[in-house]
């Protein structure tokens, strides 16, 4: 979080509550929707193929590749591209690094919605 992100403007009656947020903020990668939805389907499901993965989350073709490359160079999630006979299919899993992410993401999350709901 940035210096000015953890003080309250000065005369101002907003307060943050120090050490309930876990640091470094949240990952902007991550917070975009579609990206959030990749990671969290595969963080349930061993792997996906594009399909699958198109067809759990209602994206586009277009849509859903460019998200998943953004993941992909970030190291979040790996992909696989074979043929099945022909047709040739890709498959997607979600790294070490890409696990660890989202769960700092979540614990994130979990901290503002506690303070929210606290406050």
């Amino acid at each position: 979080m940035a210096d000015s992100a953890k003080r309250a403007p000065e005369g101002s009656s907003l307060r943050r509550i120090p050490g309930t947020l876990p640091p470094g903020g949240l990952d902007r990668l991550i917070h975009e929707r579609m990206r959030l939805g990749i990671l969290s389907a595969l963080a349930v499901n061993e792997a996906l193929a594009f399909r699958e993965l198109r067809e759990m989350l209602g994206a586009t073709d277009g849509n859903l590749s460019v998200h998943a490359r953004k993941l992909e160079e970030a190291g979040y999630v790996e992909c696989r591209k074979s043929f099945e006979g022909r047709v040739p299919r890709t498959e997607f899993r979600i790294t070490g690094r890409g696990r660890r992410a989202l769960t700092r993401y979540l614990d994130h999350m979990e901290a503002l919605i506690r303070m929210t709901r606290e406050g």
